[in-house]
């Protein structure tokens, strides 16, 4: 944990106020290697998953610059000054939710546009008034655009985060439209997000960045020192038993499953729900509404177990997590790391346990290789 508070970087009062409102004193690894630069105007490329405090990065940056340097007049309506794009619904809701707690004692308008909800009311909103930060995933934002109800010229910040998510799910050419709309990179402020750097995500952030302050928060670090791990060993037919235990026995608070297929989370959640053990279902063929009714009750405490899938997974920002399974090994060695972060956010303990059976042994390695150490597998504490 860094030393830096965010009372030293001299931010406006009512942010500060916020900040303190919500109890954050200290900045996390990525906040202060991030802060001091993109205060400063600077473009950041930033390798850090979710849990790390990235989010609040940016946002605290975004809303600086709001405070520091109010327009002379007004933008028309559906002209942000800042945008943020994301992935996912779910990421973009969560995203909108913490710019709005820390924009409690400022003016800022605050819009997330989004697929799956309704279409007429997100056009309402944009149209209605002057919008300072856009939340959007980048299908939805496009029509929006197209329709000229959004105009991304005056954009000062663009903000992408979960680059190498957007990439595994085909949304680049999308993104590169929609950055191709802002101003040019020499104009704006540019906050490139990922939770890995490959070759592909290198030559994106090369393209729409200009001379970015590079940060990168190791996985494995956060992974070591902020969650617990441990690999039981079981045979495929013994891990719906051993979950059933699990609970039973251990009483997580709120714990996540996770699952590498969609049709495996609804078989899991009947399973357990079948013992009278109280879960739900995250997964890309559950309808959108039910989804967010679902992330709304685990955020509020109402539901203390969730089984999910990666990709609905990604954009689970829920504090308190005290327990990460994975039901399934993740195919993806950086696939772990992303789920276990889900527990131990931001500096809190948390703890993984990973069902280790025949199939899933041959992920193991990869997940080795990835954290740079070997890890060892027990009989299941059940």
């Amino acid at each position: 944990m860094t030393d830096d508070t965010f009372a030293g970087y001299g931010l406006p009062e009512p942010l500060q106020r916020a900040i303190t409102d919500l109890g954050f004193e200290r900045c996390t690894p990525v906040q202060g290697e991030v802060l001091p630069y993109s205060l400063s105007d600077y473009d950041i490329t930033g390798q850090a998953q979710t849990g790390t405090g990235k989010t609040a990065a940016f946002l605290i940056t975004i809303l600086t610059r709001h405070v520091e340097y109010p327009l002379e007049r007004p933008n028309p309506p559906g002209t942000p000054r800042a945008l943020i794009l994301a992935p996912t619904r779910e990421l973009a809701l969560q995203i909108e939710a913490d710019a709005i707690d820390l924009s409690a004692h400022l003016d800022a308008q605050i819009v997330a546009v989004f697929g799956g909800l309704d279409f007429n009311r997100q056009i309402d909103r944009l149209r209605g008034a002057e919008v300072d930060i856009l939340v959007a995933t980048p299908g939805r934002l496009l029509d929006f655009c197209s329709r000229g109800v959004v105009n991304l010229r005056r954009v000062e910040t663009l903000v992408i985060d979960e680059a190498d998510r957007m990439l595994d799910i085909g949304f680049i050419p999308d993104v590169r439209r929609i950055v191709y709309q802002t101003p040019h990179k020499r104009h704006r402020q540019t906050l490139f997000f990922s939770a890995t750097f490959n070759d592909d995500v290198m030559r994106l952030a090369g393209q729409w960045t200009m001379d970015p302050v590079h940060v990168a928060i190791e996985p494995e670090s956060i992974a070591a020192e902020a969650v617990e791990q441990h690999f039981w060993m079981l045979s495929a037919a013994e891990k719906r038993d051993a979950i059933v235990s699990f609970v039973r026995r251990h009483k997580p608070g709120q714990a996540l499953v996770f699952v590498n297929r969609r049709d495996a989370v609804h078989r899991l959640v009947r399973y357990l729900s079948g013992r009278g053990i109280q879960c739900e279902g995250l997964a890309g063929d559950i309808p959108q509404r039910r989804r967010l009714a679902t992330l709304n009750r685990f955020k509020r405490g109402e539901l203390g177990l969730v089984v999910a899938t990666d990709v609905a997974g990604r954009g689970i920002h829920v504090e308190g997590i005290t327990h990460v399974v994975n039901y399934d090994l993740p195919e993806e060695a950086e696939y772990y790391v992303h789920r276990i972060g889900r527990t131990g956010r931001a500096g809190a303990s948390g703890t993984s346990i990973s069902f280790v059976s025949e199939s899933d042994a041959f992920n193991l390695p990869a997940i080795e290789e990835f954290l740079g150490h070997a890890v060892e597998c027990t009989l299941p504490d059940l």
